[in-house]
């Protein structure tokens, strides 16, 4: 079966993160986000991989290539992003028989995605306390009898999770009409096969869209916590490392070091001495941790540098990012509410009590740099010496 990964949006809900990379190539511990749906894909049985590409394409090529763990990689180009629909639509010319979609930045419980690849034509479900916000699902006897995209009053808990496998005869299904937000949905095409096959449903035990920034830290927290110890890379004696900490070839951890897992410290990276790394934390390739500093679970991404006596606790740092010395991140609202994040150009929850900042590409904070929880530096964005930054920059 060939599995379409739809790959060519910007993410502009994560922005900065994703000012100058797709938002399915942000890091989700030791290979981007869509390389996951593409695992899970492969692994699940198919035979080759059609990704959908738009925005910053090149990316995207440059990590697949024309083959991806043995199995043949093509590629179609979406030229504007004008919904689901239309993204498999740019795929029509390469499909041959039934096939599979998976978004490119959702992460898939494999096992499910592998039942869906068994199943014909399916949807991938979950089970979600606030449907509104997605497809919903019903269903009877294991077969999907409708689809409704954001009910205001969702029929059942049941919410589409992005995963397909359609009928060969839906590659003539997909010039679907505009929706009211003004795209072409997948959503249209799946009632479309629940009205002319039995359409069954994978039913999946953890699922995540990650569209905001916080959505990335927890989907790090999900797959560093899979992990298994495995130290390859340069260890002083004099570190220690504690529970599933994988240092990868080429990365070193000077004198004086804690990493509590579970940590993932990339080829290139280095860390100390005497810095403290803990709670579900990626350091970046070529990204380095510096005398003096603690990092609590957050990602750093590559190329950064924290390298002096500061703390970032649950945050998400780009790519070339620098922390001047003694810059240091708050990451707890002591009224006990949700920290508050600008997502488009609106404050709404994360939904977590404990949450940092989000810094884009090439960012760089002075010495003795104060950032509030719930801040987002945008990409090169910078700071002065002393300053105390609670305000969006």
């Amino acid at each position: 079966m060939q599995a379409v990964l739809l790959a060519a949006g910007e993410g502009t809900r994560i922005r900065p993160l994703s000012a100058s990379l797709p938002k399915p190539m942000l890091p989700v511990a030791d290979r981007p986000l869509v390389a996951h749906a593409a695992d899970a894909a492969v692994d699940a049985g198919a035979e080759e991989l059609v990704v959908v590409v738009g925005y910053e394409a090149e990316e995207v090529r440059g990590y697949f290539g024309e083959e991806y763990r043995g199995v043949t990689v093509t590629y179609a180009v979406q030229s504007e992003q004008a919904g689901t629909a239309d993204a498999v639509r740019a795929a029509r010319e390469h499909l041959d028989g039934e096939f599979a979609v998976l978004n490119g930045d959702n992460l898939y419980d494999p096992a499910a995605v592998a039942d869906l690849f068994d199943s014909g034509p399916s949807v991938g479900a979950v089970r979600v306390a606030d449907p509104s916000n997605y497809g919903v699902l019903s269903a009877e006897d294991g077969t999907v009898t409708d689809i409704v995209e954001k009910p205001a009053d969702p029929p059942t808990d049941l919410a589409n999770a992005g995963a397909y496998v359609f009928p060969a005869e839906a590659r003539e299904w997909l010039e679907v009409p505009a929706s009211e937000r003004g795209e072409h949905e997948i959503t249209d095409v799946v009632a479309r096969a629940v009205a002319e096959y039995d359409v069954g449903y994978a039913a999946m035990d953890r699922w995540l869209d990650v569209g905001r920034p916080w959505e990335l830290l927890e989907a790090n927290e999900w797959k560093l916590g899979e992990l298994a110890r495995d130290v390859r890379g340069e260890v002083h004696e004099d570190a220690d490392l504690r529970g599933p900490v994988v240092i990868e070839e080429g990365a070193t951890v000077d004198a004086g070091v804690v990493i509590e897992g579970p940590a993932l410290v990339r080829s290139g990276a280095s860390v100390g001495p005497n810095s403290y790394v803990r709670g579900a934390t990626l350091v970046g390739e070529d990204a380095h941790v510096g005398h003096g500093v603690e990092i609590k679970n957050s990602v750093v991404g590559k190329g950064s540098h924290v390298a002096h006596l500061s703390y970032v606790g649950d945050s998400v740092l780009g790519r070339n990012v620098n922390f001047g010395a003694g810059t240091n991140v708050a990451n707890l609202r002591h009224d006990g509410d949700s920290v508050r994040l600008t997502v488009k150009g609106e404050r709404v929850s994360t939904g977590r009590r404990k949450f940092g900042v989000v810094v884009g590409d090439d960012a760089k904070t002075a010495i003795n740099t104060s950032l509030n929880a719930g801040v987002t530096l945008s990409s090169r964005a910078t700071t002065t010496p002393g300053e105390v930054v609670t305000r969006d920059r």
